[in-house]
């Protein structure tokens, strides 16, 4: 019981600090949203211990990589120092933030980028990719896509050994991680080994019943569920459509996935059925589900304790046994 209720304390906490952090997407105007993007959380102090301190071990360098419209997408790279500029036999993560398709920015994620960068021994590349409203689906599915097939063909530019790739993301992020392997398999590029997948959302229908189990729960709620969706699909497209839900996309021949749910979340059940379809399909699927944690409890470390310590060592173990040389 005790474990428990320290459980449902640290829960509060990261409730807490989040609202302190971001308002409500539902409470945000347009205006309120490019502030929301533009406002980057603190490092030190108590925010800093709550969301993750960057590791300094780990170098930051910035390219573009070209969409398909003649647009440049912004990459944020992480490459270890300890690492030799002369080794090019590193593997690559790519890797989509979360924030709903709408909020969210790639400089709030140094923390686990430099984590995943320093334990996997990898370069992470960080796409910061068009967001909602001003772009509308598929647009962030099309830039996610794009940069790492850009990334794939250009590992010289990166020192890296891009035959050995993974993609990864949380939320949103890996709502666009898992479109992103679909995409690729059905180009025929065969580079990605793995798909580490963090409370991704695969259902734009929002059928999952922890949609209505958890509608209230904190960080996230169905308001603001529906705020985000509306924000990012355009009135009238199919919200079975794969480049919005990859639940209903093929799934046959894919790599490996780890899929990480947090419990007290509304989408809880899309990365626990996505897991599942994976697994019907014959691609092998690991599932964690994390007890009595909200949704975006990855991003907050400090707060969700040893959950989050536990999150974060299975996802650099799984990324380092898939992308290692063999």
């Amino acid at each position: 019981m005790r474990t428990y209720r320290r459980l449902s304390a640290l829960t509060a906490a990261v409730s807490v600090v989040a609202d302190r952090i971001r308002p409500p997407v539902h409470a945000l105007d347009i205006d309120g949203i490019h502030r929301a993007r533009a406002s980057v959380r603190p490092t030190t102090g108590v925010v800093g211990w709550v969301v993750g301190r960057p590791d300094r071990s780990v170098g930051i360098t910035y390219g573009t990589a070209p969409a398909r419209d003649d647009h440049e997408i912004p990459l944020r790279i992480y490459r270890p120092r300890s690492l030799p500029d002369a080794r090019d036999d590193v593997p690559v993560v790519m890797w989509f933030h979360g924030g709903g398709w709408v909020l969210g920015n790639v400089v709030d994620y140094d923390g686990l980028c430099t984590l995943i960068a320093r334990e996997v021994g990898c370069v992470v590349v960080s796409v910061d990719y068009r967001m909602a409203p001003e772009h509308r689906a598929p647009t962030a599915a099309h830039d996610c896509v794009d940069a790492t097939t850009w990334v794939q063909v250009n590992g010289d530019v990166l020192r890296a050994d891009t035959s050995r790739m993974a993609v990864a993301g949380d939320s949103a992020g890996g709502n666009l991680a898992a479109v992103v392997a679909q995409v690729l398999r059905d180009h025929g590029i065969t580079a990605l080994r793995h798909q580490a997948l963090l409370y991704p959302a695969t259902d734009l229908t929002m059928s999952s019943p922890s949609v209505r189990e958890h509608g209230n729960a904190p960080i996230l709620d169905k308001r603001g569920m529906n705020a985000f969706r509306d924000h990012y699909v355009a009135p009238g497209h199919d919200l079975r459509d794969p480049l919005l839900s990859p639940l209903f996309g093929s799934l046959e021949g894919l790599p490996p996935a780890l899929v990480q749910v947090a419990d007290v979340d509304p989408v809880r059940d899309d990365g626990i059925r996505y897991a599942a379809a994976l697994q019907a399909a014959g691609t092998p699927a690991r599932l964690t589900n994390y007890l009595r944690m909200p949704h975006g409890f990855a991003s907050m470390p400090g707060a969700a304790g040893l959950q989050a310590r536990q999150q974060r060592w299975e996802l650099v173990t799984e990324l380092s046994a898939a992308l290692s040389a063999r």
